[in-house]
């Protein structure tokens, strides 16, 4: 006979209570997003007559998109985005796997050490100065690998990772030596198929980072049709003339306000981040609680 717990009336208090503070930690979460998106649709007259405060608005116009598609400015920093984003996190998910797989064997000969050198970067950090001096003097000054390469592997998501891959049972790796597979063959056939959630939780850590990266692109990049759209942004809310930014005349700006123009390129700075993640969300909690670094 099924066990069936019934709820006091504290109980029900309680639950109306947390419930309560969740979904105002939802709104506030999701408020700004569609003050955004709401900004960014509607038409300048109504913007001027609300004070440019508006919740629902009466009428919707596009004129905002069409504007920063119609200049070279936007599309190409987000082509420069998607590139950076995709090869980078790729590369990122690379290098740490090649990088914690050796480090989960406890037979490796200098784990320890190895170990103990990626902790440190964790603790110190050499600065701002002398990474871009290594970064300039190696020649990746004025080059999108600049915005990849210096960032290449992260310290954390490495032990995450060596963690993940220690809980896997060794008997499956060592069925398949026994099978004639080589440790690189064992890595790519049996372990990374079973690291799929380990990977989508890092690779979702990783292109995050890329896609929000504005900081590289300010520090590294001169030439201006290399900016990620990151940097295209900041410039756009930073500068007095946004005409400029986009190089687009001023006067096809003239029936818009130039919030409308921030809030339409903010709108494509965080849609493709909000239609990808729930796609790796069920991956997300499980990838975190298998690869936690466990005390």
């Amino acid at each position: 006979m099924p066990f069936i717990l019934k709820k006091t009336k504290s109980d029900r208090i309680v639950d109306a209570v947390l419930y309560t503070v969740l979904a105002l930690f939802c709104l506030a979460t999701l408020f700004p997003i569609y003050f955004v998106f709401v900004m960014s649709i509607t038409p300048y007259t109504e913007v001027l007559k609300n004070g440019g405060f508006i919740i629902l608005p009466h009428a919707v116009t596009f004129d905002a998109f069409k504007t920063i598609f119609s200049s070279n400015t936007v599309p190409k920093a987000l082509q420069v985005t998607i590139f950076i984003t995709v090869v980078g996190t790729a590369c990122n998910l690379a290098i740490t796997t090649m990088l914690a797989y050796p480090l989960s064997k406890k037979f490796l000969p200098g784990r320890n050490i190895v170990l103990m050198g990626i902790v440190f970067t964790m603790l110190f950090s050499g600065g701002i100065i002398p990474i871009y001096l290594t970064v300039k003097a190696t020649g990746l000054m004025d080059t999108l690998w600049a915005l990849i390469i210096p960032g290449l592997v992260s310290s954390f998501n490495i032990l995450i990772m060596k963690t993940f891959f220690e809980g896997l049972p060794y008997e499956i790796e060592e069925a398949a030596k026994v099978d004639g597979c080589s440790d690189i063959g064992t890595l790519i056939r049996i372990v990374l198929p079973l690291s799929m959630p380990i990977m989508a939780t890092l690779g979702l850590f990783y292109g995050v980072n890329h896609w929000n990266a504005y900081f590289g692109g300010v520090m590294y990049l001169n030439d201006r049709s290399l900016y990620p759209l990151q940097v295209v942004l900041r410039n756009m809310i930073v500068s007095p003339a946004i005409s400029q930014e986009l190089a687009v005349p001023q006067s096809s700006l003239n029936t818009m306000p130039p919030e409308t123009i921030k809030m339409a390129t903010v709108v494509v700075a965080i849609v493709p981040v909000l239609i990808i993640y729930p796609f790796l969300q069920k991956y997300f909690v499980k990838g975190m609680l298998l690869g936690a670094v466990k005390g």
